[in-house]
């Protein structure tokens, strides 16, 4: 029998949905501390062999591979709980825990692209999905087409008949469009395709892929939900319609989540709702205060009136997160540039975010673009930290202050 405190809190959620909020359900989700001696936090399982006790045993684990423990690779009771918990993130049945973010949208996409068939890409999409969909995916024989991503229901001109999957990602790398998720749903389903959706900004939190009829969300665990840059996690949500032909599809590409950073994920997870806020309200300032430098062009923030999509985003997202770019005039050089980024106090050069640090990154001034050209000039990405925004606001007037110099 649980104890009272699981019985309660299950009992409540099951009973009244309405009355638990979803804050609520992710710290309850994926513990049993009955089972666990009375301990909070599920513990870590290290695993590769399984025994059973039976060869009866063996045959019925056999058989279904991916309920309960199997093998070390399918997961641990460690993995179980984390997976149990980002289902409860994302409003979907089922989720799978995997080694990266490029390691889930991989597994997602080979799921459901064979040979001969058609992918429609968002053009904005985080560099390395591109560099996948170029590479091995084309060598597979899966034919790539890159699509504005400000179409929205006009997707329906640019579908085939071997379009398989749309892929999303809202808002885009880099540039920040906001994609009318919703109505590109509406048309790929229409035309049998499923839609995935690259919902790292957001980290499930932000933005309901499973209420907007998203078939598949990604995400890399590494950025918000792990939220302390130590841990390399990717995690896919969908419903029991497409779990099985998902988990075949991570189990035959060998991808399996390590233990100890699927603890440290589902630690993270605890807290998500108290960081992002704090991300959010220091980026919002950050922005704000950007759009009003004279050496700014634009300021590329999905919460901004003059950030493409911004209805949208006041329509499907109840928040913003911490990471958005600026865009510089032309007149700055690439030596200016580095003056300005090399002698930040705060704001340390690195790829990744969603960590409790900030983070600053100066991109190409023409990022890779197939369906329509990009041409604003040099970008710099924020990610705004933890620390307090005075005194990122302080550490950014330096930067300018070394770029005019």
């Amino acid at each position: 029998m649980k104890n009272f405190y699981i019985v309660t809190i299950n009992s409540l959620i099951s009973g009244d949905k309405q009355k638990v909020k979803k804050q609520t359900k992710l710290i309850n989700a994926g513990r049993n501390p009955e089972a666990n001696f009375g301990i909070v936090n599920p513990p870590v399982y290290h695993a590769s062999t399984v025994l059973f006790p039976s060869v009866a045993a063996l045959d019925k684990a056999t058989a279904n591979p991916y309920e309960g423990v199997y093998y070390g690779l399918n997961g641990t009771p460690t993995t179980f709980a984390l997976q149990e918990a980002l289902a409860e993130l994302e409003g979907y049945t089922q989720a799978i825990a995997v080694p990266s973010g490029l390691a889930a949208i991989v597994g997602a996409l080979l799921a459901f692209l064979d040979h001969g068939d058609h992918l429609l890409m968002v053009d904005s999409v985080y560099g390395p999905t591109r560099r996948f969909c170029d590479g091995m995916l084309k060598s597979f024989g899966v034919e790539t087409t890159y699509y504005d991503p400000t179409i929205g229901a006009a997707i329906n001109k640019l579908m085939r008949s071997k379009t398989k999957v749309i892929f999303t990602e809202s808002p885009g790398s880099l540039t920040f469009e906001v994609q009318d998720v919703p109505a590109i749903v509406k048309e790929a389903h229409a035309g049998g395709a499923k839609v995935i959706l690259d919902n790292t900004w957001g980290g499930g939190v932000f933005f309901s892929a499973s209420k907007s009829g998203v078939d598949i969300s990604v995400q890399a665990a590494t950025k918000y939900i792990s939220g302390h840059s130590d841990v390399m996690l990717g995690t896919i949500a969908m419903n029991d319609v497409d779990n099985i032909k998902i988990r075949s599809s991570i189990r035959d590409l060998g991808y399996g989540a390590a233990p100890d950073d699927c603890y440290l994920a589902l630690r993270g997870l605890r807290t998500i709702n108290a960081r992002l806020p704090v991300h959010e309200r220091s980026a919002l300032k950050l922005a704000n205060w950007l759009s009003k430098r004279t050496e700014v062009e634009r300021v590329l923030h999905p919460a901004l009136s003059s950030c493409s999509g911004h209805e949208i985003w006041k329509r499907d997202f109840t928040g913003s997160s911490g990471l958005f770019s600026f865009v510089l005039k032309s007149e700055f050089n690439k030596t200016q540039v580095s003056a300005m980024i090399d002698h930040m106090q705060l704001f340390k050069i690195g790829y990744s975010w969603g960590g409790f640090e900030s983070l600053i990154v100066p991109y190409d001034a023409h990022p890779p673009r197939s369906a329509q050209p990009w041409k604003l000039g040099q970008l710099i990405r924020i990610h705004a930290g933890l620390e307090a925004v005075e005194d990122m606001i302080n550490d950014l007037e330096a930067g300018f202050i070394r770029l005019n110099a």
